[in-house]
């Protein structure tokens, strides 16, 4: 190089300003990046919409399963508007887990809510159009299910009907309320949260109700096969649904499992010993025509309703935990007893009028255009009078189209195509029941079957009905005598008695088989046979108001007409009052209002609130323990009751009873006392003009004791349940009468014309004496 030549200064090199450029870039973007974070997270300038208050995320809110249990910790049914019960991480399997956690988020023990990997991997699918799955977390997707991060409430900012921002809005809400979660849950929690948020079609939220909905087990019991069939829902439960779409279902599980193999959460061996077996499914979907005591079960809401609109509860939300006097088993012994005795009575009911139909008037001829009049007041014939106004050509030609539907049988459902108007005529024909068993010293209530089939018919029969009781109000006639000064031996001629009536005529009722035997009957076997005579006797003696107001006193509440035909139990009745009002007999003359509901807890499992029934002393301990005494005669030789129970059934222990038959047969009743247990049965057809037409296969005991009988034979029968066969307890003081009548006058009958004579008796009476 030559001297004169000049050196030229180094060039510096570029790539340090590059950095720096790169460095400021970045710093400027991650700067931006958390002040648009921030902006989103207090709603800058109402740009971007509220997130969920910090309250809601204290307390993440998810509308839960209201549960009712039995007195003997049996779930009985739930009330819901979603099916969620929330399960507990020590009631998850670990398969579901391992299920979950290779499906859903591999690195859900590592992140803090949101997975940097998982948003690289989503940012590099967008710049190549590859698609390498999604980036949210388990944590995001509690966030947006929990929080409604994408509800409109939370979604009404300036940009958010900005093309493209919206979805980066939502995004960004939930990125902040993850981290918020993880900041403020365990792992455990979240993942508990994301499986009992879920709604997993078929009614189905949350995973406890998931694994009952499709496979009818608890969620504990669920093996892997079948928890990766659930997880499998989470990427769509309608296109993987198991059993409305059970080949994507299939495919589906196979994913999941081969994930928990990709993972080292199972054998490779096990996969494939596991992938080409069919889901095999046990499908209910919860709902109140299914289940145990499905008829108590909407009683008790019109109660629960009631009392958290009163107490600010949400019945179908807030997850309360409802504890009931129903035993499990007891309900199952009577729905049992129900169902063997009405399906045999159907079947007899169907013979005893085939080729007729049953709606009669008191003539036993049919009611003309029974049926035509009984359709008006259906729901179907208002939507056809809503549509077609004064159309009557119209609206029959529906009645009488055959459409498919399915139809109540005693073998089970059955598909048809029937018209709406044979459906009615179909129905009618069904004799309806209802029974009822209550413990009468706390007037729990033990048993509820309001009907033959609650799917079907929805009447509920032990508290929503009401009809005449016949003989079995009688008692309460008899009561009203014991108080006045009558007594169990007392004497009165079996012979027509005339009461005279306000408007000058007479009522003079006969007795059931039309006769008079001319003979005297004590007041005991009298009521054992339910001669009707005496009970005119003795309401002429005593006035319907009298008798009257003794049934009210002993919690009948329907209203009473206080005539003398009263007596034969004319006035409407319920089962559940009539039960109620018997137990006083048993329980030396306190009546305790019937009851079912004994506590109820909140979702963290705090009583909120207790009940304690009513009670009135309504009889003196004596008076009870006379009318349990005379209740005793129709369960003994002569009685009304004796056969059925005693050969039938084969109950040799002490108890009491009365039937009751009404006019043409159309109310078919029984109530039964032991000391643990007063029952009440009621059968009938679902109007009154529906019955049979002969007092041989129409009466009480014939419709309705059966049903009690197969009652108390299974509970006597069930070990595992306390039910006594002891006797009835004596009164604590003794009585002031004889129950012996043989010792009256020496064994001498008395002449129904000096009865009256002998209402002054010895004070005193040795209980342990009596025969």
């Amino acid at each position: 190089m030559s001297t004169s030549q000049k050196t030229l200064p180094k060039r510096k090199p570029a790539y340090p300003k590059v950095v720096s450029a790169l460095w400021l870039l970045f710093i400027g973007g991650l700067l931006g990046v958390i002040i648009y974070i921030y902006a989103v997270s207090i709603n800058f300038l109402n740009l971007f919409g509220e997130l969920p208050s910090t309250r809601s995320l204290e307390n993440p809110k998810s509308e839960l399963s209201s549960e009712l249990f039995s007195a003997d910790n049996v779930l009985l049914g739930k009330y819901f508007r979603e099916n969620r019960t929330p399960a507990s991480y020590e009631e998850l399997p670990q398969n579901l887990i391992d299920a979950l956690v290779a499906t859903e988020d591999i690195r859900f023990e590592a992140h803090s809510g949101v997975d940097p990997e998982a948003m690289a991997r989503v940012a590099t699918a967008i710049l190549t159009g590859q698609s390498k799955g999604g980036g949210s977390t388990l944590t995001q997707q509690v966030a947006k299910n929990l929080f409604r991060t994408r509800g409109e409430d939370l979604n009404n900012g300036v940009l958010n009907d900005v093309p493209g921002l919206r979805t980066l809005i939502h995004k960004t809400k939930e990125w902040i309320m993850a981290v918020k979660l993880e900041q403020s849950y365990t792992k455990k929690e979240i993942l508990v949260m994301y499986l009992n948020i879920f709604e997993y079609g078929s009614n189905a939220f949350g995973i406890k109700s998931a694994a009952k909905t499709f496979f009818n087990k608890n969620v504990q019991d669920l093996e892997v096969q079948e928890s990766a069939v659930l997880v499998g829902l989470f990427k769509n439960p309608t296109y993987y649904s198991p059993r409305f779409n059970p080949g994507n279902a299939k495919h589906r599980r196979n994913v999941v499992l081969s994930q928990m193999v990709k993972y080292g959460f199972m054998p490779e061996e096990e996969f494939n010993r596991i992938k080409t077996n069919d889901i095999a499914l046990d499908y209910r979907v919860e709902n109140q025509n299914i289940g145990l005591a499905p008829y108590f079960r909407t009683e008790a809401s019109k109660f629960l309703r009631q009392w958290c609109r009163e107490n600010g509860y949400d019945l179908y939300a807030d997850g309360l935990k409802i504890y009931t006097t129903i035993d499990s088993r007891m309900q199952q012994h009577a729905e049992q007893a129900v169902t063997e005795h009405m399906k045999d009575r159907q079947k007899a009911f169907f013979e005893h009028w085939e080729g007729r139909n049953p709606w009669v008037d008191r003539n036993n001829k049919e009611i003309k255009d029974y049926a035509e009049n009984a359709i008006k007041r259906t729901e179907r014939y208002r939507r056809l009078k809503e549509q077609f106004g004064d159309n009557q050509d119209s609206i029959n030609f529906y009645l009488n189209k055959k459409i498919p539907m399915t139809i109540f049988t005693w073998n089970g459902n059955k598909d048809v195509e029937m018209s709406p108007m044979d459906s009615l005529k179909y129905y009618k024909k069904f004799l309806q029941t209802g029974f009822m068993a209550m413990e009468p010293q706390t007037g729990h209530i033990k048993a509820w079957v309001g009907g033959i089939n609650y799917q079907h018919f929805k009447y509920d029969h032990v508290k929503q009905g009401a009809r005449q009781p016949g003989s079995t109000f009688k008692p309460f006639l008899y009561t009203a005598a014991i108080e006045n000064g009558y007594y169990p031996c007392y004497e009165v001629l079996d012979t027509k008695t005339c009461v005279p009536l306000p408007d000058g005529t007479q009522w003079c009722p006969d007795n059931a088989n039309n006769k008079y035997s001319g003979e005297k009957y004590t007041l005991r076997k009298a009521l054992a046979e339910s001669v009707n005579s005496i009970s005119a006797f003795l309401v002429n003696k005593l006035g319907a108001e009298t008798l009257s107001q003794t049934a009210k006193r002993m919690g009948i509440t329907t209203p009473l007409d206080p005539t003398p035909s009263l007596a034969l139990g004319s006035s409407d009745v319920t089962l559940y009052d009539m039960v109620g009002a018997y137990g006083t007999f048993v329980n030396g003359g306190t009546w305790v209002q019937p009851n079912y509901i004994t506590r109820i807890e909140d979702k963290h499992g705090n009583v909120i609130a207790e009940f304690v029934p009513k009670t009135v002393e309504a009889l003196s301990e004596e008076t009870a323990y006379m009318m349990v005494h005379m209740l005793k005669a129709a369960a003994e030789p002569g009685g009304t009751a004796y056969y059925g129970l005693r050969f039938r059934n084969g109950l040799k222990n002490e108890m009491g009873a009365k039937t009751g038959t009404t006019q043409n047969y159309s109310d078919a009743w029984f109530m039964g006392v032991t000391p643990d247990l007063v029952c009440g049965t009621w059968v009938g057809g679902d109007d009154r003009s529906i019955h049979f037409r002969t007092l041989a296969l129409g009466q009480g005991g014939k419709l309705a004791m059966p049903i009690y009988g197969a009652f108390m034979q299974k509970v006597y029968q069930d070990k595992s349940l306390d039910v006594s066969k002891d006797p009835f307890p004596k009164p604590s003081t003794p009585l002031s009468v004889e129950l012996d009548c043989a010792k009256y006058n020496h064994g001498v009958n008395i002449d129904s014309t000096q009865q009256d004579e002998f209402l002054n008796l010895p004070t005193e009476i040795d209980l342990d004496a009596e025969i």
